[in-house]
């Protein structure tokens, strides 16, 4: 519990120096340390689908990181609302919480229990939103430390408070989610939403695709095609080693029947 809250105090702390277009796909490292730690601790076999997983996701990894943009340099938060208050980002914004709503008042009532993609899209549309208010807060907290204080602005508050209210939404419907589904299934389609979801989000507020030639983008999408493909590969790999356990065992014996009493008359 102690290394993930600080690997999660880390993840949070790169939001501030790199652009969110690198930070989030590169979350699917954490899905190769798992299984190679999985595989000496736990002896849980690593086969070679698995490992066919792990090298797609380095490779798509690097890949982005070689071709990410640059990332902004920003002196204020009023810097940020800036951003956030473009036309272009307020519609997405806009879209994303009226499309959240719509799913948790009426089609969750009506298939959440049946279609797992109820439960991840919204966890996905208030992911995205969390991310840029993440970055937000992570950028005045940078600028505090180095002596201009960002926490005397509203503006910095109310990145806060997004950031607690997608937070609350997310924990909720990404545990129904688990609950109700299988989490072999439910985590990867989670990670590709809300991936997309992210990236389109700070591509419309920051417009990095600006400043890179179509070759970069073209390079930065295949990296991502080739990390999901990795971490398909990875939980394919984990469903099917959760479903040999039960292959070659001997069946469980049924209990013998009730001895029978016939009386004769």
């Amino acid at each position: 519990m102690i290394t993930m809250i600080l690997g999660e105090v880390a993840n949070f702390a790169a939001y501030a120096f790199a652009p969110a277009i690198l930070v989030t796909p590169l979350g699917a490292l954490s899905i190769i340390f798992s299984a190679v730690l999985a595989h000496f601790i736990l002896k849980e076999r690593l086969h070679m689908f698995g490992i066919v997983g792990c090298i797609l996701c380095v490779v798509g990894s690097v890949g982005i990181v070689l071709h990410a943009p640059k990332e902004r340099k920003i002196d204020s938060v009023g810097e940020i609302w800036h951003l956030a208050t473009q036309p272009g980002f307020i519609v997405y914004s806009c879209l994303a919480v009226v499309g959240a709503l719509f799913l948790i008042f009426w089609a969750v009532k009506r298939s959440g229990h049946r279609k797992m993609l109820v439960y991840i899209a919204i966890c996905s549309l208030m992911g995205s939103l969390t991310v840029i208010s993440v970055k937000a807060v992570a950028i005045a907290l940078k600028l505090s430390f180095s002596g201009s204080n960002q926490f005397i602005y509203i503006q910095t508050w109310f990145f806060i408070s997004v950031v607690f209210v997608c937070c609350l939404v997310q924990l909720n419907y990404l545990n129904k989610a688990l609950d109700s589904f299988n989490t072999a299934v439910v985590s990867p389609v989670y990670y590709v939403m809300f991936t997309i979801l992210t990236i389109l989000a700070n591509m419309i507020m920051y417009k990095d695709w600006v400043s890179q030639s179509a070759t970069q983008i073209a390079t930065q999408l295949c990296g991502f095609v080739t990390i999901v493909a990795g971490t398909f590969l990875l939980h394919k790999t984990n469903t099917s080693n959760t479903d040999s356990r039960h292959v070659g065992s001997a069946p469980t014996p049924s209990p013998p029947p009730p001895p029978q009493i016939c009386i004769e008359e």
